[in-house]
């Protein structure tokens, strides 16, 4: 559905006219639309942007666009009950100080479901907004450096809200700042700098979501009681990150997740109180180049259950003693070198970890690129064969499971 225009202009003393289009602004059927109705367009492309202040549903059933135009974010929602689903949000604007976005979510109880997010700076950005739905949505930034992208799903100040089974890519990050109690269930995030970030966002529940081949996966700062179960963490090799990152947060529960093909599993600080540990239990760390690490004085976390196959390195450490006081119990280790002639299940004797040259490339980071090379595998074979001191005890797993 397209608009004809003319446009006349004098050149070199002759009247001159020409045809043009414009997009019909969907702002107009918006505002005919009575509360609680359902605007249902023909298929085609609609100019933004675009606020909706009453409760209505937009139904473009997979036919409709709407075009921002390049000018500040596409459709603004600021009213309680609004129903956006089968659209095509595309070409925001590029501030970052005013977040262009595909969609601002500035209310309550809205369903924003099957729609196409693409060519916009920042994607859902929800903005003191409670109790919505935002499901099944396929979210893209633009073309550019990760660090110069917008979030794909961004959340300040909001709770209560289910996000669940969208595709993100090529994004910056999903944030969630000061935004409590959400549940991000089911969702991919790929190709993106941070796959999710909580900052001061205790409460939420992150449940079978499969993060792939971004720079780190999921942060969590500052941020008490997030649940992080379930998920696939996936192909994350940057030196300089980690698949899953905790600090400074509370009674944080990893929970039967796979870590599988990245630089470091997880890396967590000590606890500065004895409440601020972590439960790690039940999780897959497979071909890691380290499993776990540790930074700080002492420990404290809970690990049980875990399961670590073919990581260059199971657990690294800052200080020999940063992992010693973590509760180490029925993990299964494929280094372990014991035996279960009771056959109970469990190890006859302790798994412990000592530190060997793993020291080498903590103290030099620039060896760490020799990580698995048989320069280092020879290094670390003459260590243990002929320590030039008594190697320090990292961890000790009492009852290491035999699988």
């Amino acid at each position: 559905m397209k608009r004809l225009g003319v446009m006349i202009w004098l050149w070199a003393g002759c009247l001159v006219s020409s045809v043009v289009y414009a997009l019909p602004p969907m702002q107009l059927f918006v505002d005919i639309t009575p509360p609680g109705g359902v605007l249902t367009l023909p298929a085609g492309s609609y100019a933004g942007p675009v606020v909706i202040r009453r409760p209505i549903t937009i139904d473009g059933k997979g036919e409709v666009t709407v075009d921002g135009e390049g000018s500040g974010t596409v459709i603004s929602v600021e009213a309680d009950g609004v129903t956006l689903r089968g659209l095509h949000l595309t070409h925001s604007g590029d501030s970052h100080d005013q977040v262009d976005a595909g969609l601002l979510l500035a209310a309550d109880d809205g369903v924003i479901e099957d729609n196409q997010i693409d060519d916009v700076l920042f994607g859902i950005h929800l903005r003191q907004a409670n109790g919505n739905v935002v499901r099944n949505n396929r979210i893209r930034s633009r073309a550019g450096e990760p660090s110069l992208r917008g979030e794909g799903i961004r959340l300040w100040y909001s709770m209560d809200n289910l996000l669940e089974g969208n595709r993100i890519s090529q994004v910056r990050d999903v944030l969630f700042t000061n935004s409590s109690d959400n549940r991000f269930i089911g969702n991919v995030i790929e190709n993106s700098r941070i796959g999710m970030e909580f900052i001061f966002s205790p409460d939420n529940e992150v449940k079978q979501n499969r993060l792939v081949g971004n720079t780190s996966g999921i942060v969590v700062l500052y941020s008490n009681r997030v649940t992080i179960s379930h998920n696939k963490l996936l192909n994350m090799p940057d030196a300089t990150s980690s698949a899953l990152a905790v600090k400074a947060s509370s009674q944080v529960r990893v929970e039967s997740n796979d870590i599988v093909r990245c630089a470091i599993g997880i890396t967590a600080n000590s606890p500065a109180f004895p409440e601020n540990i972590i439960y790690l239990n039940d999780n897959h760390f497979a071909y890691n180049d380290v499993a776990m690490y540790f930074y700080g004085e002492k420990g404290g976390h809970i690990i049980h259950g875990n399961r670590f196959t073919g990581n260059i390195i199971p657990v690294a450490v800052s200080a020999a003693t940063s992992a010693r006081g973590n509760d180490w119990r029925d993990n299964i280790w494929d280094t372990y070198e014991g035996f279960d002639r009771d056959q109970d299940g469990a190890g006859d004797t302790p798994h412990n970890v000592y530190l060997y040259s793993d020291r080498l490339w903590m103290d030099r980071p620039m060896v760490r690129f020799f990580r698995g090379s048989p320069v280092l595998e020879l290094v670390d074979f003459i260590e243990r064969l002929a320590p030039f001191s008594h190697p320090e005890l990292i961890l000790s797993d009492p009852t290491p499971r035999i699988h």
